[in-house]
């Protein structure tokens, strides 16, 4: 009977124990990371779960690596695979949280932007300083870009929406660029399908090249349409656009900040004080409400418009007043 006793205290023993372990090991995956503040850590491709539980000890984001072994043999199933790419690990995420992170592919993102009225050549610039972004297009000419894009237009100026879009470690300046691209061309598709009946335009395109020289000529939201009515209604009359920014294209690297009597008068493909019509191309990136105006621009009679300093302009119906507010808002300025 004695021996009847100690067996069974034993056992007891034994079943308290393995409870005991199990709770602590519960505990251990349950607890907090070892951090104190948010860090990024990238699983590696190819990767294995035992190479990365060491590497998570090592860079002390873990305490030990045994209780995740201990879940290999008693839970297989409730292990995810593990994806490669970047995590952001909170301080406050437990292990068990930890490995369903590593396994959601929720990588982390980076930011670029491209603004409205953004020239190609300043979109390239911003994704070549972009951080973790793989470079496939720094040595390539624009027309071998838009082959790598698998587009068919023959000038990259202004095909490409400008927004915020994300990207993640692993992706590349062409993938950001294929996101915008496809992105004007939807928005320009569906804008066009909203066009006026009687517009001076023969194709989206135009209506693409219209909508740059708005985006360029104004940053009040109010006067896009304005802006645009004076446009049509010039083009209706065989009247040129003469638009600053138009010469400031054409005139390239060497533009300075100023124009001159002599750069109105240089006969580019792109200033509109000497060629007639629209320019060859559009001269930036215009956003959606600038594609809307040259759309369905605002009638009016006004032929003129001249800045006022502020950001606005001010609209005149007549060369005469033209001149007249030419003289109050840049000349005696």
């Amino acid at each position: 009977m004695r021996a009847l006793k100690v067996l069974l205290g034993l056992a007891i023993l034994a079943v308290a124990m393995a409870f005991g372990g199990y709770r602590y090991w519960q505990i251990q995956l349950d607890k907090p990371l070892a951090i104190d503040e948010p860090v990024v850590y990238e699983v590696s491709k190819g990767a294995g779960f035992y190479r990365v539980l060491s590497d998570l000890s090592e860079r002390d984001i873990i305490d030990a690596t045994w209780p995740y072994r201990v879940l290999v043999r008693l839970e297989p199933d409730t292990l995810p695979e593990l994806r490669p790419g970047e995590y952001r690990l909170d301080p406050d995420m437990s292990g068990r949280e930890l490995l369903e992170h590593l396994g959601s592919g929720d990588v982390v993102t980076y930011p670029v932007t491209f603004p409205e009225g953004w020239t190609f050549q300043q979109i390239r610039d911003v994704l070549a300083e972009a951080p973790k972004l793989s470079q496939q297009t720094a040595d390539l000419e624009e027309e071998e870009i838009l082959e790598r894009l698998g587009s068919d237009v023959e000038h990259p100026e202004g095909w490409f929406f400008p927004d915020t879009y994300h990207y993640h470690k692993g992706m590349s300046d062409l993938d950001i660029l294929r996101q915008s691209h496809r992105r004007m061309e939807a928005m320009l598709e569906e804008v066009w399908q909203q066009r006026d009946d009687d517009l001076p335009l023969d194709s989206a395109y135009e209506a693409l090249i219209l909508a740059s020289l708005i985006e360029r000529e104004t940053g009040v939201p109010e006067e896009r349409r304005e802006i645009a009515g004076v446009f049509v209604r010039r083009l209706e009359n065989g009247m040129r656009l003469q638009t600053d920014p138009t010469v400031i294209y054409g005139m390239g690297e060497r533009y300075n900040g100023n124009i001159t009597h002599e750069d109105l008068r240089e006969a580019t493909a792109y200033n509109t004080y000497v060629i007639d019509g629209l320019p060859p191309t559009p001269i930036a990136m215009p956003g959606r409400a600038s594609l809307e105006a040259a759309v369905d621009p605002e009638d009016g009679d006004a032929l003129y418009f001249v800045a006022k300093g502020d950001g606005s302009h001010h609209f005149s119906s007549s060369l005469q007043e033209h001149n007249q507010a030419v003289r109050r808002y840049i000349l005696n300025r």
